[in-house]
């Protein structure tokens, strides 16, 4: 899967790149995990706070490397973790790191057929920021109506990107620091594999 957006977070933008190196299975295949790689840039284009310095092209980038080591327990339960690896070519102060080490934890709970519970919680690992920033926590739903999903989330991170909600997020729950996220997904079929070709 390939892909690129837009955010309003930092006026960024975004391309990203996944690929599904091994897939669940059963019998002769007999994987326990499904294991897919994640890569994206981002170039902030937001104006500079300080345009009297120096200011590259280079130090808008940041960059992400995922593994997303997922299981899918049975028919209700699919747990997932997510090594993860944010590189900022500018950093706020010299104490921050420019390589950031952090780790997802997230999982789904189908209640119904169409009908689930997720969380997502990102624990940037000590001394990497020194700057006011918390580990991101969303909670939400998923109901799907047929051909879409609607999933409404609430999370105290506002970016949508990973080097924002990963080593960005200022909101703390307790504080009230909580925003609402929604979105609606449909999938569209092109081909359809398990179509069998007419005699």
């Amino acid at each position: 899967m390939v892909g690129v957006g837009r955010s309003n977070v930092n006026k960024a933008f975004d391309s990203f790149l996944k690929y599904k190196i091994l897939r669940q299975g059963t019998g002769k295949r007999n994987m326990p995990i499904s294991v897919s790689y994640f890569a994206s840039a981002v170039c902030n284009t937001i104006h500079w706070s300080d345009p009297t310095r120096d200011n590259y092209f280079s130090s808008r980038m940041q960059y992400t490397h995922q593994l997303l080591i997922a299981r899918k327990f049975n028919n209700d339960l699919s747990l997932q973790i997510t090594p993860t690896l944010v590189h900022k070519n500018l950093v706020p102060t010299v104490k921050d790191k420019n390589d950031i080490l952090a780790m997802g934890f997230g999982g789904r709970y189908k209640l119904t057929q169409r009908f689930s519970i997720n969380g997502e919680y990102i624990y940037v690992l000590p001394n990497q920021i020194y700057s006011p920033y918390t580990n991101s926590l969303s909670l939400g739903v998923d109901l799907e109506t047929g051909g879409h999903v609607f999933q409404l989330q609430l999370t105290n991170s506002t970016s949508m990107l990973e080097p924002g909600f990963v080593t960005e997020t200022v909101g703390q729950w307790k504080k009230g620091g909580i925003h609402f996220g929604f979105n609606v997904s449909r999938v569209f079929t092109v081909v359809d594999k398990r179509a069998k070709p007419e005699d």
